[in-house]
């Protein structure tokens, strides 16, 4: 059966009663999830699960969701889960969300009632082009939306219901996990795998309807400590090296053409400085750096060690220590060592009557340490665009289509098995 036939859509207004619950994320908490209210949605979404009808819908005490749809065949197919975020960016507020409808979009501006001076315009937002005659769905000017993963959570969802309500649709097990803390880089942290005992997963955390990534970045951070000279200033003539001018300066020297994330796109990595604080005496400057393959992210590593060293000559006093941190690596390392994650979801894709497109994502996502973790995790698009701001949007088709592509990646799991 193709997923796009006989389906009942749930997914809009999950959607929109997910994105009224506030759950953005705290860098700042060092607690699991960092927000406890991130666990006012994972209760919904629990509540919404047993009622689905899977048994074994709970969050854990860290704030993760996990439930299962039993197998209904006597085939031995992998079991595959399907996973999203529940938290949203701390970039913008993600409180008293109001979701808009624009229907029967026709090439307008879409001017965002709260604040007017936030306008969604085709040239800002290109991939608007496609989107002519759908109905686009956006906040209301003071706050994100929350498609960036909300939309991944409502259409996990309503995939489950519908292949709960289809039992004649054969399938093997399928899982499913919704993590907190994903936009602040710790959504998996406390996963448990064990629990979860898939062989693979699929992240519905895409973009572009009909888009499917096997590569992400490989990442790591480094923290900058420089040891300067401190003395009075009004006595410092020949003493003082100020760490904070030493940091400015280093800074400065990073290239600006190239290697910067103003100045890349496509494959092309960068060296980022993303805060600096500090005082005469000591500076730190912390950075992340971002490739696709581990070699460039070590040539990088050695220019910024090169920029540090030849400011540093110019401060003979000083010192400096360079601590490298490993985030995260490219997905594409695993994925490709299971070439049928890609081809059914190509086909998958197909199916819901899209044109798939393979890309690479210039950032990282659950999939990435999943996949390093043991399970190979490749990312299908759910539809958002323009996340982390007052102007994202996602459309109603493409949330259908994603259904459409989820369903069908569990039915053709089970047919090639």
């Amino acid at each position: 059966m193709n997923a796009s036939e006989n389906i009942s859509y749930t997914v809009v207004e999950r959607f929109i009663k997910y994105t009224a619950v506030d759950t953005q994320s705290d860098p700042s908490s060092a607690t699991c999830p960092s927000s406890e209210k991130q666990k006012d949605l994972a209760r919904i979404l629990v509540s919404e699960l047993l009622v689905i009808g899977l048994e074994d819908a709970h969050v854990d005490e860290n704030g993760y969701v996990y439930a299962t749809i039993p197998s209904n065949t006597e085939k031995n197919v992998p079991v595959i889960c399907f996973c999203s975020h529940m938290d949203t960016s701390p970039d913008c507020s993600g409180a008293n969300v109001k979701a808009l409808i624009h229907k029967n979009y026709q090439g307008q501006n879409i001017i965002l009632p709260d604040d007017k001076t936030q306008v969604l315009k085709m040239r800002d937002h290109p991939d608007l082009k496609d989107q002519i005659g759908n109905d686009i769905i956006t906040a209301s000017g003071k706050t994100l939306l929350g498609a960036d993963n909300k939309a991944g959570l409502a259409e996990i969802m309503d995939a489950a219901n519908f292949l709960v309500s289809h039992p004649e649709l054969k399938h093997g097990t399928i899982k499913i996990l919704f993590t907190p803390d994903e936009e602040i880089g710790r959504g998996v942290d406390k996963a448990d795998l064990k629990k979860l005992n898939a062989d693979f997963a699929y992240t519905v955390d895409g973009e572009t309807a009909g888009s499917i990534e096997n590569e992400t970045f490989s990442a790591d951070g480094i923290t900058l400590i420089i040891n300067g000279v401190s003395s009075h200033p009004g006595f410092a003539k020949g003493k003082m090296e100020s760490a904070v001018k030493i940091a400015s300066q280093i800074v400065a020297c990073l290239p600006k053409e190239k290697l910067s994330p103003e100045s890349t796109e496509g494959k092309d990595g960068f060296i980022h400085p993303v805060s600096i604080s500090g005082s005469v005496e000591q500076a730190v400057v912390e950075f992340i750096i971002r490739d696709f393959t581990r070699i460039a992210l070590r040539s990088y590593e050695r220019i910024l060690d090169v920029i540090v060293q030849e400011v540093l000559e110019e401060y003979p006093n000083s010192t400096y220590q360079l601590i490298i941190e490993e985030q995260y690596r490219n997905m594409k390392e695993v994925v490709d060592q299971h070439p049928r994650l890609m081809e059914l979801g190509v086909k998958a894709i197909e199916r819901a009557g899209l044109i798939p497109k393979i890309q690479s994502i210039r950032g990282g996502t659950d999939g990435s340490r999943l996949s390093f973790m043991g399970l190979p995790c490749p990312n299908i698009f759910a539809g958002e665009h323009a996340f982390h701001g007052k102007q994202e949007w996602v459309s109603i088709q493409d949330m259908q289509k994603a259904v459409q592509t989820i369903i069908n990646l569990v039915l053709l799991w089970e047919e090639e098995s």
